[in-house]
């Protein structure tokens, strides 16, 4: 009998198994017509995993459930393969990553996204506690790969593949490149693995997120309930309502399915064209290394269009709060994460000023349009922590102060600078 994974294809946990099977040289088959809500509360399944949870690897000697332990079997059937290492340290080191994997990565990426597609609630707190997480994790990761082109020994493991399968679901639904910038090494291991043939066969064509996915709107949720409690209470007097209520939920599915399309469409796109192109400013910005002031500095009032362009100072409404310096740094980092969503139409410069707490935190903003974008205050809730307020262009003084914030001038307001952070 061959073994038998009954998924869906694509599922990040399936592959685990699936790439570990081709290292091995074993076959193992997705079960055919495999439909996720269905195949996995039949009775047959329910036999195989009582929960309902996949995937789950029908083998001749009983079925096996949970994701890595199919992969630890896999990889088993050929002691050859050198999945689990030569060594008895091998085999703990594997281990080891495979659990680092597990509660420091998956958890934490998962924590990050599922509240934002609607699957578990979403508090801010929550999110920012998650991503502070994921970066201590990706940073112990950054530092471990600056060594070692694989997690344990000179060639592929299971810890590799289980740590691939995780971080690539990651990269393709939130890690943006703006988020893994910090992490050269894991971005180089991450397209070193997941591009080599056998991972490639069954993974298929990587890609990176280009944006953090919108908070999910709760209001789909709501009508499917109330739908049966009207049809068994008015049976009879009211047929034509019963239909029209069936109707409602595959209208708003189709809303939610569609919700992207809007960003399209975005007020800031249907704005006049500016003489400023924000893309020009970034460039001369990145590539100006002397000379700053004669040239970027310059350079940016010679592109500014107060018409279609607007300056804003924001500070940090808290500092008597910022005591510690690494979680201030992470407040700022967390959002200038949340602030992607703005690219196209920001740039921004976020300080962190003191040589002692509490340290202050102070920005530099310049949006498209002459006020700040509406979906920018909707949709990233870190906008209220600060205080906003239009820098008057002509006030000399409040000019110097933007070209200091964009140059990183120090001291900054008789301050030294902890840290200065660019958004581009």
């Amino acid at each position: 009998m061959a073994l038998i994974l009954h998924s869906g294809a694509g599922n990040k946990n399936a592959n685990k198994a699936l790439i570990a099977a081709e290292y091995v040289g074993v076959k193992v088959e997705l079960v055919k017509d495999f439909q996720m809500g269905v195949s996995n509360k039949s009775p047959e399944f329910l036999k195989m995993n009582p929960i309902g949870k996949v995937p789950v690897l029908e083998t001749p000697d009983g079925p096996i459930f949970e994701s890595n332990a199919i992969a630890r079997y896999v990889s088993r059937l050929n002691p050859d393969s050198g999945l689990y290492g030569s060594t008895l340290l091998d085999y703990g080191q594997i281990e080891q990553w495979i659990d680092f994997s597990a509660n420091e990565i998956d958890a934490n990426i998962g924590n990050w996204l599922f509240p934002r597609l609607g699957f578990r609630l979403y508090l801010p707190p929550a999110e920012e506690a998650a991503i502070a997480a994921l970066k201590r994790a990706l940073g112990a990761l950054n530092t471990h790969l600056a060594s070692h082109t694989y997690l344990v020994g000179h060639g592929v493991t299971l810890a590799d593949i289980i740590m691939t399968c995780n971080l690539g679901f990651g990269f393709k639904t939130i890690l943006t490149k703006s988020f893994t910038s910090e992490f050269p090494h894991v971005e180089r291991y991450i397209w070193t693995l997941i591009n080599q043939p056998n991972f490639k066969k069954i993974w298929g064509d990587a890609t990176q997120a280009e944006s953090v996915p919108p908070v999910a709107s709760k209001k789909p949720i709501q009508p499917k309930e109330p739908a049966k409690p009207k049809e068994t209470v008015k049976p009879k007097a009211e047929p034509k309502p019963a239909k029209k209520e069936e109707v409602k939920p595959k209208e708003l599915d189709e809303e939610e399915e569609e919700a992207p399309k809007p960003k399209a469409k975005n007020p800031l796109d249907l704005l006049p064209p500016s003489k400023m192109i924000l893309d020009e400013w970034k460039r001369l910005y990145s590539n100006t290394k002397t000379n700053f002031r004669e040239v970027a500095i310059k350079g940016f009032w010679d592109m500014y269009d107060p018409e279609g362009y607007s300056l804003w100072f924001c500070d940090y409404k808290y500092n008597d709060e910022n005591t510690v310096s690494y979680v201030t740094l992470n407040k700022v980092n967390g959002f200038l994460q949340r602030m992607d969503l703005t690219r196209k139409y920001a740039f921004g410069k976020m300080l962190v000023i003191g040589a002692n707490p509490p340290y202050k935190v102070k920005g530099l903003w310049l949006f498209r349009g002459t006020e700040i974008p509406q979906f920018v205050i909707d949709e990233c809730y870190d906008m209220e922590l600060y205080d906003w307020n239009k820098v008057d262009i002509s006030d000399e003084a409040q000019k110097e102060r933007v070209n200091q914030m964009i140059e990183d001038a120090e001291p900054f307001e008789g301050e030294p600078l902890l840290d200065a952070k660019c958004f581009k």
